[in-house]
C-alpha cells in the first residue's frame, strides 16, 4: 500500500525557521513531482513549493514563499524537503505533501496521485 508520508512540523515563533520531510513506502519519488500544499482553517488548500522528477528538479514557488522556502530532494532517501526560514503567523496551517505527475505553475491539486496525511505547522506571532 502507497504511503506518503509528512514530518518536521510544529510550533515555530515568528521569524523562525522549520524543515519539512516527507518520504513515501511501496513508491519512489524518482519519477514524480512532488509537491507541498498547505491548508489553514477556512481557507482552499494551495500550492506551496514543487519540484519535478529525478534528472530534471526543476521547482516552483507560490509567490508568498519565493526566497523563504526551500523544496529539494534527496534520491538515495526517497525524501523530498521544504526549508521554511522567516516562518510568518498566517503560514499556520497543515502541510502536506503531494506526489504526482508534473510540478505546473500554477500547482494544481489535482494534478497530484498520492497524498499525505498533512502535519500542522503553527507560528506564533
Amino acid at each position: 500500500v502507497v504511503q506518503v508520508v509528512e514530518s518536521g512540523g510544529g510550533l515555530v515563533q515568528a521569524g523562525g525557521s522549520l524543515r519539512l520531510s516527507c518520504t513515501a513506502s511501496d513508491l519512489t519519488f524518482d519519477d514524480l513531482a512532488v509537491a507541498w500544499f498547505r491548508q489553514a482553517p477556512g481557507s482552499e488548500r494551495e500550492g506551496v513549493a514543487c519540484i519535478n522528477w529525478r534528472g530534471d528538479d526543476t521547482t516552483r514557488y507560490a509567490h508568498s514563499v519565493k526566497g523563504r522556502f526551500a523544496i529539494s530532494r534527496d534520491n538515495d532517501k526517497n525524501t523530498v524537503y521544504l526549508q521554511m526560514d522567516s516562518l510568518k503567523p498566517d503560514e499556520t496551517a497543515i502541510y502536506y505533501c503531494a506526489a504526482g505527475r508534473y510540478c505546473s505553475d500554477p500547482m494544481r491539486t489535482f494534478e497530484y496521485i498520492y497524498w499525505g496525511q498533512g502535519t500542522q505547522v503553527t507560528v506564533s506571532s
